[in-house]
């Protein structure tokens, strides 16, 4: 089966606009363009966007989505597989927020007591789960199970003001950067500020510091596109100003 853009569009739920940036992005190329000038999509194309708004609904950006569908390692069976435990994880975080919910509606009516701590546990448990589907494989197998897993743990454990102050320190290292790559001098002061803002924003749930692995943290900044896009959505160049700065300061 073929079909135009616009019953593309119609099928898939996805605008003709979408599809069309799709195709100037080379996310998803239409099978050919027919001698009217249209774009047509098969069976293909039919699949591959369906691959597209799994990768989505998982949050990853459009470049990372297009560097998993062409690689040539690229295994749709297995990609099926990982995103439906990674779905089920997030259908597990919402359970959870609702459970919270319900214990919290208790808690106001009186008929049970929640400490501070049971207060922000789901919401800590659901920042865990996010981290380990979007960078779990990469940082397990750079740093180690045991590695991970105790900042998992050390984070679980933080109060609801050290949660507030690791905000904080992160809106601030972002604003910092945002000046630093407007007149960047890495051996400055503004430069030594965010490295240390950074440090500082790892103790949180680093049990040990370690310039190397600090400076491993940095590489994957820029060397992996969904690092990369977390820190430049804030503005442009900032992974690649961090990574700079902590390379630079940490030994």
């Amino acid at each position: 089966m073929e079909y135009t853009i616009k019953r593309f569009a119609k099928l898939s739920g996805v605008s003709a606009r979408t599809l069309r940036y799709y195709d100037e992005i080379s996310l998803l190329k239409p099978k050919r363009i027919n001698s009217s000038g249209y774009r047509i999509y098969g069976e293909k194309e039919v699949d591959r966007l369906q691959q597209i708004l799994f990768y989505r609904q998982l949050e990853l950006p459009l470049v990372a989505i297009k560097n998993i569908l062409d690689s040539p390692d690229f295994d749709v069976e297995q990609a099926l597989n990982d995103q439906w435990y990674q779905l089920s994880q997030k259908m597990a975080d919402i359970k959870r927020l609702l459970v919270a919910i319900e214990q919290t509606l208790n808690h106001y009516k009186g008929e049970c007591k929640m400490s501070d701590q049971e207060k922000f546990t789901a919401f800590k448990k659901q920042k865990i789960n996010e981290n380990e589907r979007k960078y779990g494989q990469e940082i397990r197998t750079k740093y180690g199970e045991k590695t991970i897993d105790a900042s998992n743990q050390k984070f679980m454990g933080l109060t609801e003001i050290q949660m507030q102050e690791m905000t904080t320190i992160e809106q601030e290292l972002f604003e910092k950067l945002k000046v630093y790559v407007a007149d960047s001098h890495i051996d400055s002061s503004l430069a030594q500020e965010i490295f240390d803002l950074h440090k500082k924003w790892l103790s949180y749930t680093w049990s040990n510091y370690s310039a190397d692995a600090h400076k491993g943290v940095a590489l994957m900044y820029v060397t992996d596109e969904r690092f990369t896009s977390y820190y430049n959505q804030q503005g442009a160049s900032l992974a690649q100003a961090l990574h700079d700065i902590i390379q630079y300061y940490a030994h």
